[in-house]
Parts: C-alpha cells; structure tokens; sequence
C-alpha cells in the first residue's frame, strides 16, 4: 500500500483483522506485505514492521501483485502507478484528482498490460456508484446524472437553511468538526465536485472527460438571503455535479449551485452525506445515497476493490474496461439552457418592471415570475426565468449592468428540478 493516512490507516487495520474472511471471499490469499509512508510512526493497530520509507521498492517488487493507493494529489502517486503497471501489478486508487487529470493515460497503461485499475473510492466514499454505472448500466443509456458528492458543502448549505446561519459561520464550525480542511478552497469553490463529475460523466457517456472540461462555481458566494428566498419558494440551495447529453449529442457537465424544489430526492440529502440520481433511458430514475466521505466509509469501497481485483488475479483475468468509443464533445456552458433565479436591487419608481422586462425580451430571455419586495427607496426584484441558455443570461446580466435603475444584482443561481417554478 502506498500511504497511511486517515484512510489507509483503516483500510489497513481492516486488511489485518478480516483477511482471512478477505481472503475466502476473493478465493486466493490476500496479505498485507508493505506500506510506503513518509513518516515512521506508530500508528495504532498496523506493526511497525509493514512500514518502509522506500515507496520504489513496492512498485518494483515482482513478489507484489497489487498495488493499493491512497496517497493522494498527483506526483508522487501518478509515477509509482505507472511504475507499478509497467511491472505487471494491478491498482486500487481512491484518487480522484489524478483520474481526472490523467485517468487516460493510467487506463492506456493498465490497459496495454492486461492489469485492472479500479477506484471505487474515488467518487462518493462508500456509496457504490462506479461498479453500477461501468457494470450494472452497461446495456442502457444514461442520459443524465445529477449529484451531491462533496459533504463539506452539502453540510453547510444544509446548516445554513435549517439554522438560518451565515456561511462563515457554518464554514467555521465545519472546519471544528473535521468535516472541512484548514484550507477549504478545494470543497467550497468546487475543485473536488468538478474531479468527480469528470469521472462520472466519462463513465456514463463513454467519453473521456478531463477536470478541465467541468465548468465550476463554488459556494462560498451563496448568501443567507438567497437560502431564506429559496426556502420561501419550497427549494433548498444545493452543490451539484450535473452531466447530461445536450440535443447535439454533446456533453455538458458542470459543478455550480443551484435551487432544488423540496420534492427531488436530493433535496433531502443532508448534512455531509453524498448522493447521486441518475437517470436512465430503461431503467427510469435511480439514486445511490450514503456517506461521501471518511477512513471507513472510504476503505470499505477499496477493499470491495482488492477483492474484486483479487479474483481477477488468481483467474488470470481482468474486469470491465473503461469504455471511451462515443468520443463525444464537451459542451460549452454558453449553450448549456437551463432556469435562473435573479435577484436585483432596483430604484423603486415607476417604469422599472417595464424597463426590466423589456431587457430580458431583448436578450430572448422569458420572465416567468418576478417578485418585488421594498425597501425604502430601493426595490428588491426575485425575477425566475423560463429555460434560456448560459451566453443569453449572460448577455441579459451585462445589459441590466447598464441601466441606472438596476442598483445592484445581488445573485444569479440556477434552478433544477422545479415543479413549482
């Protein structure tokens, strides 16, 4: 095993304790022989023994089959993987950052090799989504997938619309809790959703799809006064990873906040659980809920892969391959069409719903409710709108930018899943 941190520090205590159990289910002998670490320390439960400093000499070692990865980021992992396939051994991986950064060419390289490469962990912690999706939807058509696999910001959001809290707040206490690093960049700005949705949009359309080609907002804009206007129009404010074939046969997939009527399954995920609905051309709607994250949840998934993959090395065989046939194109968020939530302050004077209206007539943009609330000399507008695309709400924002009597746009969010909107 390469790594000993929260996670590899359960998966190994678990190997040790259950690997006879382990073993009878894989039907061939697993064993623990090695782990890289960093650092040598005690760490409960694992001997001292298994520990080497020295990561190139469990990659080079021909009396290892299987590799498990759980260290993390991009180098060193991505080069002792390569390593290791190019000496015949097959991979477990939680790293969700290198698949979807260089998941071709680790998949090219097992590939070539006739080794397995499996990351089940990598999406969602426990909740098995990959092995459904690559096996089990194999003879169907995804057509769209829409998901909360980040817990840190799913807790906040969920915080902040049940306990009426600001976001820094929230923010603080997650930190507090473990549920957020000391740097929350990676959660809250969308940078670990968007790794993921590069994974499960590749898996469900048969296309490779890189983190690069996942439009990304975060949260760390959203408000308590957008939670509270969303709550008072029976939705609550989501994180979610969303990847759908547009009418060209394109993809679109994206990471960015939206407004979820109560009635969605997903709109009940809440705190820092994960959840993913897909929905498919046969087999209609399906949601995979459970715990996204954590050293158990995580290395209850790797070690359904060691087994999975253990199987295959004492059949002399290999698993499912990723399949990249559809070779489809990325599509651009200016096409991407869905509703939006506006909220802009306005000079309360007469002419001004008109003047409004008139601008997002201009931009080919429909209004479909707009509500005004006062204050003082200024008006607040809550403007929905019909399904327009990214380039035309765009185009509409400038224009509003450029009216005097538009004094600030406080929020642009978009909406999913509506039934009341």
């Amino acid at each position: 095993m390469l790594g000993c941190g929260v996670v590899g520090s359960e998966v190994a205590r678990l190997i040790l304790a259950d690997s006879v159990e382990l073993s009878t289910r894989a039907g061939v002998k697993i064993e623990l022989v090695r782990i890289a670490v960093r650092e040598i320390m005690a760490r409960p439960g694992i001997p001292q023994e298994l520990f080497t400093l020295d990561a190139e000499s469990i990659v080079n070692d021909p009396s290892i089959d299987l590799i498990i990865e759980v260290i993390g980021g991009i180098e060193p992992a991505r080069s002792l993987i390569l390593k290791a396939i190019s000496n015949r051994k097959s991979i477990v991986t939680a790293n969700k950052a290198l698949l979807a950064s260089h998941g071709a060419d680790l998949f090219t390289a097992a590939y070539a090799q006739g080794e397995d490469i499996y990351y089940e962990a990598a999406v969602a912690g426990a909740i098995p989504i990959i092995r459904p999706m690559r096996d089990s939807l194999a003879g169907d058509h995804v057509v769209r997938l829409m998901g909360i696999v980040n817990g840190t910001t799913n807790y906040i959001l969920t915080k902040m619309h049940e306990n009426n809290r600001e976001f820094a707040d929230v923010l603080a206490e997650a930190q507090k809790l473990g549920y957020a690093e000391a740097d929350p960049t990676a959660d809250i700005e969308g940078f670990d959703a968007a790794a993921k949705a590069a994974i499960l949009s590749g898996l469900a359309f048969h296309t490779r799809v890189a983190v690069d080609d996942v439009y990304r907002e975060g949260i760390s804009q959203i408000t308590l006064g957008d939670v509270r206007i969303a709550k008072s129009m029976d939705h609550v404010i989501k994180l979610l990873a969303i990847a759908e074939l547009t009418p060209a046969d394109e993809i679109s997939v994206r990471v960015h906040p939206v407004l979820l009527h109560k009635s969605h399954p997903l709109a009940s995920v809440r705190d820092a659980f994960n959840a993913i609905f897909i929905e498919a051309e046969s087999a209609g709607p399906l949601m995979f809920y459970g715990r996204g994250a954590g050293g158990a949840p995580t290395a209850s998934a790797i070690l359904g892969d060691v087994v999975a993959v253990s199987r295959h090395i004492a059949l002399n065989s290999i698993g499912q391959r990723e399949t990249d046939y559809a070779d489809r194109d990325i599509a651009s968020i200016e096409t991407t069409k869905t509703k939006f939530l506006m909220r802009l302050e306005v000079q309360d004077k007469s002419g001004v719903l008109a003047a409004i209206a008139q601008t997002f007539a201009e931009q080919d943009v429909s209004i479909q409710t707009v509500d005004q609330n006062g204050r003082d000399d200024d008006a607040e507008l809550i403007i929905v709108t019909h399904g327009a695309t990214e380039g035309e709400l765009k185009a509409t924002v400038e224009a509003l930018k450029k009216l005097s009597i538009v004094t600030k746009i406080s929020s642009v969010i978009r909406v999913e899943g509506s039934t009341s909107l």
